[in-house]
């Protein structure tokens, strides 16, 4: 079996249907014997440009291993699903299961800590004395 990476783009007013599409495709690939090694769901994100009107998409990227008849098998239903924009399918050497880039910024924004009040390196705000106006 060969490894693939497949991103899906999906119409922002089907976003609602996005779990279930997933879980069709899992379906479709894990009954042929193959086998998901990374899905990511990124959400609705801004097109770089419209596609028929639309500026936003909602993102899917999954890592699979399978035959080719299960791959052109999933091709034809994201070419019949209206709600799907665009796909691309990329044939990979070994499969990918770390999270991707987009994935890590988004771990790491939501794992740092934000600071409270604004904070001057060395100077205590509460403590500062207003300026005079002789001063300014």
């Amino acid at each position: 079996m060969r490894h693939y990476e497949v991103v899906f783009l999906v119409h922002p007013d089907q976003s609602e249907q996005v779990p279930a599409m997933i879980e069709r495709y899992r379906t479709m690939i894990e009954s042929a014997k193959g086998a998901i090694h990374r899905l990511e769901d990124w959400g609705r994100r801004q097109l770089a440009y419209p596609l028929n009107k639309v500026h936003k998409a909602h993102y899917v990227l999954m890592n699979i291993e399978c035959e080719l008849d299960t791959l052109r098998e999933l091709e034809s239903a994201f070419r019949f699903n209206d709600a799907v924009l665009r796909s691309l399918v990329i044939k990979r050497k070994h499969a990918v299961t770390t999270p991707s880039p987009l994935v890590k910024e988004a771990e790491e924004k939501s794992a740092a800590p934000t600071p409270s009040a604004p904070e001057i390196e060395g100077v205590d705000i509460d403590a500062a004395e207003p300026a005079s106006p002789d001063q300014i």
